[in-house]
């Protein structure tokens, strides 16, 4: 069934640097569950406002030598949302780690969204069920928190100063009313 034309998978591409990255394999169940859950939380929330948030498979056009498919974005500017994809810089982009991806996520694209001006960025780790956090601050991108949703095992293991310190919500830095539950982000995730 492989040789069957009908039946081929297609090819997923991004272009990083001016090189045509194909992006495979596909992403896990643990990757699309944690990116389709961010959809969702900022699909319910932003419902009937002007800031828009798209899923992963939406492309992205930042410069001539980049074009990449974050695995989820928001953007408040409507002009920059075309039939085929955002051309601008999206205030909010999303990377989830994949181990084929994670180079990228931390390297150039992390580069990429800085030098254009990406207002938050967060590379959500669903292996370890974590959200790096980097603010633009004064044109650099720079690690804000690292939110971290402990399993049972582990929090069961911290003393009550240590659990004290450990915080279940965070804010994204765009919607000051907006709390976003770390196990919300990763519901279903095995």
């Amino acid at each position: 069934m492989k040789d069957n034309l009908a039946y081929q998978e297609p090819v997923w591409e991004e272009l990083i640097g001016g090189r045509t990255v194909a992006m495979s394999p596909r992403p896990t169940t643990n990757h699309n569950r944690t990116a389709g859950n961010i959809y969702r939380i900022f699909g319910a929330y932003l419902d009937g406002h002007k800031c828009e948030p798209f899923p992963d498979g939406v492309e992205l056009y930042l410069t001539k030598e980049d074009r990449f498919v974050p695995d989820g974005m928001v953007v408040c500017d409507p002009d920059k949302v075309q039939p085929d994809g955002v051309h601008g810089v999206p205030d909010l982009v999303v990377e989830v780690l994949s181990p084929s991806t994670a180079k990228y996520d931390r390297g150039h694209k992390k580069d990429v969204y800085e030098k254009c001006g990406v207002q938050e960025y967060w590379i959500v780790d669903p292996a370890n069920r974590t959200v790096e956090q980097y603010l633009l601050e004064e044109g650099r991108l720079e690690l804000h928190t690292i939110h971290a949703l402990l399993a049972d095992w582990m929090w069961e293991k911290l003393n009550e100063a240590e659990r004290a310190d450990v915080t279940s919500e965070f804010r994204c830095s765009l919607f000051s009313d907006l709390t976003i539950r770390l196990e919300d982000i990763f519901r279903r995730v095995l």
